[in-house]
């Protein structure tokens, strides 16, 4: 039976996951940005996917082989989209650091990976004005208007930032520009990785049949991870080979043993981290019943939320004015009621549903 209100605790421990699998990438010593993606993402989004698949879903290959091919090509194509989305969203970060990385490309993804599936499957309407509809989308606005104040309070930390130096650089290396255009392509396909999770929800479904339970999730979301790998495998391989750096990854004496250990256990917990997110959100997903749509905004305004405790966390806001931390405040306030208000109108339609 469904539990909403269980569903968004799950998604909040996939929040926390995601706005930290980039974290270790600080551990990393003598491997370029390209050799620590490659490896990270052979994990997040092959690897992991796999094991975890065939560990949680009985006749996985059987799943597979019930489902459409068209089902199959299409959300695993999507995924190869997200791919590009995944990369821009990791460099995003070196230039304008993770509380405003993660919150536009994010939001954008919030809003984009909620409504379009509805749309496509023309459920918008029924939706909205089904048993605890109206509440559900409060709760999705209310999440927007954290999003936008977050982005404000990003926006203040850049000036409090610059204010502080004569020169007018920052600490944190902003360039603005070129990392706000990275930011936007992230959150664009970023949303695609949601679609693409819909578009392969039929898999989900085969997979719960043959006994998946609340592990149905990770069959589709091996197709949307591995379009993600395909993507990024070949676009960092040959980088790696046109760099020269692609040997880093086995050059243990280059590197040095200890070092190359290092960079080796801090890619896999990326990888994992990464990965935690999804098999979280599907396992929350399950939970959401009949407003399963809420999910994606649920799990992306966590992200965002548990983003900025970490940008806490890693002192990013230590140099800004008491107006700037408040606007902060506010921001991950109103998230935190939007995350209740979503889980409330989650759990009052799914009473009214079984009720009926």
């Amino acid at each position: 039976m469904a539990n909403p209100i269980l569903g968004t605790l799950i998604h909040a421990i996939g929040g926390v996951a995601a706005s930290t699998c980039y974290l270790p990438f600080q551990k990393i010593k003598k491997w370029s940005w390209d050799s620590y993606w490659i490896v990270q993402a052979s994990f997040a989004w092959f690897i992991f996917p796999f094991v975890i698949g065939f560990l949680t879903i009985p006749n996985l290959m059987d799943v597979f082989t019930d489902a459409s091919i068209e089902v199959l090509f299409n959300a695993t194509a999507l995924g190869c989209v997200y791919g590009f989305g995944g990369m821009c969203f990791g460099f995003a970060i070196k230039h304008i650091g993770y509380s405003l990385t993660y919150t536009i490309s994010i939001g954008i993804s919030a809003i984009l990976g909620t409504i379009v599936p509805l749309i496509m499957h023309g459920e918008f309407i029924q939706k909205l004005n089904g048993p605890g509809g109206y509440t559900i989308f409060s709760g999705m606005a209310l999440a927007l208007i954290g999003i936008i104040i977050c982005g404000i309070a990003g926006h203040r930390k850049e000036k409090d930032l610059r204010s502080k130096h004569s020169d007018g650089a920052t600490p944190l290396n902003f360039n603005m520009k070129k990392g706000l255009t990275l930011t936007l392509i992230a959150g664009v396909l970023s949303a695609v990785f949601g679609i693409s999770l819909e578009v392969g929800a039929p898999v989900a479904e085969i997979a719960g049949k043959y006994g998946a339970g609340n592990f149905e999730g990770n069959a589709n979301l091996i197709l949307s991870t591995g379009g993600a790998f395909i993507t990024n495998f070949i676009w960092f391989g040959i980088t790696g080979i046109k760099k020269g750096t692609i040997t880093e990854i086995v050059d243990i004496k280059g590197v040095g043993r200890k070092n190359y250990y290092l960079n080796l256990v801090m890619s896999i917990l990326t990888g994992a981290l990464w990965y935690g997110q999804f098999f979280f959100y599907g396992i929350g997903h399950v939970q959401m019943g009949a407003y399963k749509f809420a999910s994606w905004v649920l799990h992306m305004s966590m992200l965002i939320f548990f983003s900025y405790i970490v940008g806490i966390i890693m002192k990013e806001w230590l140099q800004v004015t008491k107006r700037t931390y408040f606007t902060l405040v506010l921001a991950l306030i109103i998230l935190v009621i939007s995350f209740v208000i979503m889980a409330y109108g989650s759990q009052l339609g799914s009473e009214i549903t079984i009720s009926h």
